[in-house]
């Protein structure tokens, strides 16, 4: 079987850099891109049941612009004045200068991390006196949450957006080739959207550990798998099947 289609669901890389459009020119494919899921902010009125008052806390923890995003618009809702000594623990530069959007950066106490939490967290310690809040999605890694309560942090865990199956229903079949997914919500879109689809030949592709299991939870049959000591993206996956799809087949 030769790979010609391949159908990725995330948004489409917005610069002509990508490895995705790299592969596609490597080997003459047609890659295209459409989000399985999106994400909803929840409203005022069902974070009021969550019964959290944002005024008690002294700092905030963000893991993504998203919950920067969804945490000042659930603010703004809730006329909740944030105070100028609130300080912000960001997982990135780029998150923390994403800040910029909603506040005066240069007025406020801005922590940040190189990319990984565990970096976020060597700084978050020398800070342990403060009252976290931590806003996530409804579906959520436990490993932050646990890395906080393991060191007796004092933090809140609050809901502010979730994730949900995108509308895919322009599509009137999926026809492609490789179906890559990054996500466990990813494949519960697949199958909301697509009840009857089987797989056959199609190849399914799934990033990380909690993908790959919810592809064998549904049943269907992981082809490609990152990541992997040999290909720590998806796009090396990609390449490296490829590859040997094309070996075999001229065998």
């Amino acid at each position: 079987m030769k790979i010609k289609r391949i159908l990725v669901s995330q948004p489409e890389p917005t610069t002509d850099k990508s490895p995705y459009h790299e592969l596609a020119k490597k080997y003459c494919l047609q890659i295209d891109f459409r989000p399985f899921i999106q994400v909803e902010g929840i409203s005022a009125k069902e974070f009021r049941q969550e019964r959290i008052n944002i005024g008690e806390h002294t700092a905030v923890i963000f893991t993504s612009r998203t919950a920067v995003d969804h945490f000042f618009r659930i603010c703004e809702e809730l006329r909740v004045v944030i105070p100028d000594t609130m300080k912000y623990f960001c997982i990135s530069e780029s998150t923390a200068f994403y800040l910029q959007k909603y506040i005066v950066y240069r007025k406020r106490k801005i922590f940040y991390g190189k990319s990984k939490f565990e970096e976020l967290m060597d700084i978050i310690m020398k800070h342990k006196e403060e009252k976290y809040l931590l806003p996530l999605s409804d579906i959520h890694k436990q490993e932050i949450p646990q890395k906080l309560s393991k060191s007796k942090i004092t933090f809140t865990e609050a809901v502010i957006y979730r994730t949900v199956s995108s509308d895919l229903s322009d599509i009137a079949q999926i026809d492609y080739d490789v179906l890559v997914f990054f996500s466990p919500s990813g494949i519960k879109s697949l199958i909301q959207n697509f009840p009857e689809f089987k797989q056959e030949n199609t190849k399914i592709a799934a990033f990380g550990p909690a993908t790959s299991k919810a592809v064998v939870d549904a049943k269907l049959r992981l082809d490609i798998e990152a990541p992997m000591p040999q290909a720590p993206s998806m796009t090396m996956a990609l390449d490296q099947f490829i590859k040997k799809e094309m070996k075999n087949g001229n065998k």
